[in-house]
C-alpha cells in the first residue's frame, strides 16, 4: 500500500471526525457558525494530511501521476485551502457543514481508486507549472460551484414560512447557519474573478506548454474544447455582472454551467475510461 492511499485514508477519517462534531453540535442545536481556534487548527491539521497524501501520490523527482480521484482530491483540497483562508477573514463556518462531507468522499475515492497515467514529459518546466496553475483554476472554479450549490438552497429556504427553531429540520437549520445570501454572492463572484483569472492563466501557459512540446499553439481535443467552453462561459458571466448586472439564479445557472465544461474537460473522460473500460 503506497503512502498517498495511508495518507489519502487518514486526511478522510481527519475530515470525517470534524465534520461529525460540527454536524453533531448543530444536531444539539448548537452555533456553527464561529469556529474556535481549536476547531481551525484541526482543519489545518487535516489539510496537510490530505496534502502530503496529494504530493505522496502525484508528484515525484521527474514524474507527475495522475488520475480522475486525484484530480478531484487536488481540487477539493485546494479549494479547502481558500475556504481556510478566507473564513480567516469572513464568518463562513457553517460552509464547512457541506465542505467536510465532501472533502471525506473525496479523500476516501483518492484511496479506494488511486490508477492514473504518468505524464509525458513530465520533466518539462512549462508543462509543470500549467498543470499546478490548471489545478489551482479547477479548485477555485469548483469553490464558486459550491457556493452556486449552496445560494441556491439558500434562496429557497428564504422564500420558505417562517418556523419556530425547535421545529426546523436539520436541513432547516444547516441554511440557517450560513452566511447572509449577499454576503454569499459577494464572495461567490470574488471566488469567480480569480477563478477566472486562473483559468486564463491556465490557458497562456498550456499554450506555451504545448508550443514547447508539440509545436501547436493549443491540441485540439476534448480537454481543450471543454477548458475553453468553460473559459468562456464564466467571461460572458462576468461581462454580464459588469454591464447588466447579472445576479441571483441567472449567475447561479453560468456558475454551474461553467464548472460542468470543466468537470468534463479532465474528469468526465477519464472516469469512463479508468473506471468503467478499464483503460489507462
Amino acid at each position: 500500500m503506497s503512502l498517498g492511499i495511508v495518507f489519502h485514508a487518514a486526511a478522510a477519517l481527519a475530515y470525517a471526525v470534524l465534520g461529525g462534531a460540527l454536524w453533531w453540535r448543530l444536531k444539539g442545536a448548537g452555533s456553527v457558525e464561529k469556529a474556535g481556534k481549536v476547531a481551525r487548527a484541526s482543519l489545518l491539521g487535516a489539510l496537510i494530511l490530505h496534502g502530503i497524501g496529494l504530493y505522496q501520490s502525484m508528484l515525484g523527482d521527474s514524474h507527475l501521476f495522475i488520475g480522475w480521484a486525484l484530480a478531484l482530491s487536488a481540487a477539493v483540497w485546494l479549494g479547502m485551502v481558500v475556504f481556510w483562508l478566507e473564513s480567516l477573514l469572513v464568518h463562513i463556518d457553517g460552509l464547512q457543514l457541506l465542505l467536510l462531507p465532501a472533502a471525506t468522499v473525496i479523500c476516501a475515492l483518492a484511496a479506494l481508486f488511486p490508477q492514473g497515467q504518468l505524464v509525458p514529459h513530465a520533466e518539462d518546466s512549462s508543462l509543470r507549472v500549467h498543470l499546478l496553475i490548471a489545478l489551482a483554476a479547477y479548485a477555485l472554479i469548483t469553490v464558486a460551484a459550491l457556493h452556486a450549490l449552496l445560494m441556491a438552497l439558500l434562496d429557497r429556504h428564504l422564500h420558505r414560512p417562517l418556523e419556530a427553531p425547535a421545529e426546523r429540520s436539520l436541513i432547516g437549520r444547516v441554511l440557517d447557519a450560513q452566511a447572509p445570501l449577499l454576503v454569499q454572492e459577494r464572495l461567490l463572484f470574488r471566488v469567480i474573478w480569480i477563478g477566472f483569472a486562473v483559468l486564463t492563466a491556465a490557458v497562456v501557459t498550456g499554450s506555451i506548454a504545448s508550443m514547447d512540446l508539440t509545436g501547436k499553439v493549443l491540441p485540439f481535443d476534448h480537454k481543450t474544447v471543454f477548458t475553453l467552453l468553460s473559459w468562456l462561459t464564466f467571461g460572458v458571466l462576468l461581462l454580464g455582472r459588469h454591464i447588466r448586472g447579472w445576479r441571483g439564479r441567472v449567475a447561479l445557472r453560468w456558475t454551474l454551467t461553467g464548472f460542468a465544461f470543466l468537470i468534463l474537460a479532465y474528469t468526465g473522460s477519464r472516469f469512463v475510461l479508468e473506471v468503467i473500460l478499464h483503460r489507462s
